[in-house]
C-alpha cells in the first residue's frame, strides 16, 4: 500500500488514519504536505462537527520517514510544523487516538489535538535529540503548555520513550484505555462532542489557545446564535438541545 492519509465522515465526525504499516505509519514528506489541505476542507465541511487522527493497525505514528527526506532533510522540520499548527488550528474539536508508538512528528500531531486517549501500551517520545534537529519553539511551546517545563525537558534531552501511564501522569495525554477499549471510548466521546454546542466549543477552544483578544467576536456570535435559547428551552423541557451554530456557517 502506498503511504497515504484516508479519511471519511460518519455521524459527524472525521476520523484521518495515517496509512503507512511498512514503517509504522511514519509520515512521508507527501503526507506531510496533504495534511493542511485535508484538514482545511474538513473545517469547511458542514457535517463535520469533530475530527479524530488515528494510524492504521497497532500503531499511531513513528514520526517522519527519513527515507522520504534524502536530498532535503532541512524541508522536514517546516513541513512537520505547518502539518502541527494546520491541526491545531482546526475549529472543531480534536482527537488523538494513539495505539503503540507515537514518536517524533507523530507526538507533534498528537500535542496539536485537543484531546488525547492512549491505549495500554502506547509509547511516546520527542526525539530530534537523536537526528541532531532543533525542535521548532511553537512545538517545544506546545509540549511545555501539556506536561510543563520539567518533563518537556526530559522528552527533549533523552529522546527516551515513556508508558502510557507515565504521559498520563505528566498530561501528555488525558485518558488511558485498556486493550480493545479505544474504539468504544472515543465513539462514545465523539457522540457527546457533536452533541453539544459548536459555539461553546469554538469559542472555549480560542480561550484556551489564548486568543483573547476575540472576547467582543464571540460575545456578538452568542447574541445572534440562538444557541442560549435552544440550551435552555431544552433544559426547562428535558430534551436534547438543537443547536444551529456552526463553525461552518460562521462566516
Amino acid at each position: 500500500m502506498e503511504p497515504q492519509l484516508s479519511h471519511q465522515v460518519t455521524d459527524s465526525v472525521a476520523t484521518v488514519v495515517i496509512r503507512h504499516p511498512a514503517k509504522r505509519n511514519a509520515m512521508t514528506t507527501a503526507m506531510w504536505r496533504a495534511l493542511p489541505p485535508l484538514l482545511d476542507a474538513l473545517a469547511r465541511d458542514g457535517g463535520v462537527r469533530a475530527l479524530v487522527l488515528t494510524g492504521e493497525g497497532g500503531t499511531f505514528c513513528a514520526g517522519a520517514d527519513i527515507s522520504s527526506l534524502r536530498g532535503s532533510p532541512e524541508e522536514a522540520p517546516a513541513l512537520a510544523v505547518a502539518a502541527e499548527e494546520a491541526l491545531a488550528a482546526f475549529p472543531k474539536p480534536t482527537l488523538a487516538a494513539v495505539r503503540g508508538h507515537c514518536v517524533g512528528g507523530g507526538a507533534q500531531l498528537a500535542a496539536a489535538c485537543d484531546l488525547r486517549l492512549a491505549e495500554e501500551g502506547a509509547l511516546f517520545g520527542v526525539t530530534p535529540a537523536k537526528l541532531g534537529v532543533v525542535y521548532p519553539a511553537s512545538s517545544t511551546r506546545r509540549l511545555v503548555s501539556l506536561v510543563g517545563p520539567a518533563t518537556a525537558k526530559y522528552l527533549l534531552f533523552t529522546g527516551e520513550l515513556i508508558d502510557a501511564g507515565r504521559a498520563l501522569r505528566t498530561g501528555l495525554v488525558d485518558e488511558v484505555l485498556p486493550e480493545g477499549e479505544l474504539d468504544k471510548r472515543i465513539a462514545d466521546l465523539t457522540r457527546v462532542l457533536v452533541s453539544r454546542s459548536q459555539l461553546t466549543q469554538a469559542a472555549a477552544k480560542e480561550f484556551a489557545d489564548g486568543r483573547t483578544d476575540r472576547d467582543a467576536y464571540w460575545t456578538a456570535q452568542a447574541r445572534g446564535s440562538g444557541d442560549v435559547a435552544e440550551g435552555v428551552a431544552a433544559f426547562l423541557e428535558r430534551r436534547r438541545p438543537r443547536f444551529t451554530w456552526s463553525v461552518s456557517g460562521s462566516g
